[in-house]
This record gives C-alpha cells, structure tokens and sequence, in this order.
C-alpha cells in the first residue's frame, strides 16, 4: 500500500451516448451497496437527468459480479441513533422516488445479485433487463425486515395483480 493517498474512484459513473444516459454503480468490492454516498450521488444524477432534454433514457448499471447487494449494515449498525437511521432510510426513499419521477424511463440492466434494497432499486426502475446470472432475493425477510420504501407497496400490487390475472387464465 502506497503511502501517497490515491484518487478514489467515482461511486457512480455516468456514460451519455446517442441520447441514452447509463449509470454504473461502481463499488464492485462492496456489491455496490447503497451507502449514503451511493445514495448521494444517484440522487444526484436523477435530478440533473431531469432536467437535461437530451436524454432519452437512463440504464441504471452495476459494477462487478453484483448489480447491487442493498443497504450497508455497517454503516446502519455505525449509526447506533434511530434518527440518523431515519434519515437514511429517508435518503433513499426520496431517491427511489425520484426514478418514478424522471420524465425518461429507467432501464435496470442486472448482471448479478440484486439483494433486499438492491432487489427494491430494480422494482422502481420502468423496465429490468436481466442476465442469466441475476439472482434477486430479500434475504431480511427471514430476519423479520421488510423493505419500506415506495416501490415495496407497489410491487407488492403489481405481483398480487399478476398473480390473479395468471390464475384467472388458467381457468
């Protein structure tokens, strides 16, 4: 390890081409949790796709062999306070939220694990676009979590509703 401090790689990279906006979550070490700062910096580049009329269409991406393995226990465990806990989870209500809100609709392109809010993140996206290799699982459940942002209540509808038109056809 070097002595000299080494520029830190962005944790979002964004990639504009032919009108199509991608954005890389780039912590592949991490499984590209959703940190305060991945948080931050989505936030970030929702709001100024918002705005930019060149953009036709976002990708939302993931680093590495994971798309994204969700919140980071160590930094809610480091917390300790319930209101700094709060906010987090407030933090990435309000980002999720603001994928619903983009005029341009948001492709999540998943190579990997998509785990607990990582699973949620692709949820909110328009549309999911998996490889082979995507795996999605909400491993809290076990442990008596339950994801709490928007896109839990309208997934949940979206699947009952799924669900009851499938068994309809079938009879």
């Amino acid at each position: 390890m070097s002595a000299v401090p080494q520029a830190r790689e962005p944790v979002l990279l964004r990639d504009d081409r032919d009108a199509i906006c991608t954005l890389t979550m780039n912590r592949p070490q991490q499984m590209n949790l959703l940190t305060s700062d991945m948080l931050a910096a989505l936030q970030d580049a929702f709001n100024a796709i918002s705005k930019d009329r060149g953009i036709r269409v976002v990708v939302l991406a993931g680093s590495g062999k994971g798309f994204c393995a969700g919140h980071d226990l160590k930094e809610i465990r480091a917390l300790k306070e319930q209101p700094k806990i709060e906010k987090l989870f407030a933090q990435c209500s309000r980002m999720m939220q603001s994928i619903s809100a983009l005029p341009q609709p948001v492709i999540a392109r998943v190579q990997g694990a998509a785990a607990a809010a990582g699973c949620q993140l692709v949820a909110q996206c328009d549309l999911a676009v998996a490889s082979e290799a995507a795996k999605f699982t909400t491993p809290g459940v076990s442990w008596g979590f339950f994801c709490s942002t928007p896109a839990s209540r309208w997934g949940a509808t979206c699947c009952a509703s799924a669900r009851w038109k499938c068994s309809s056809l079938e009879t």
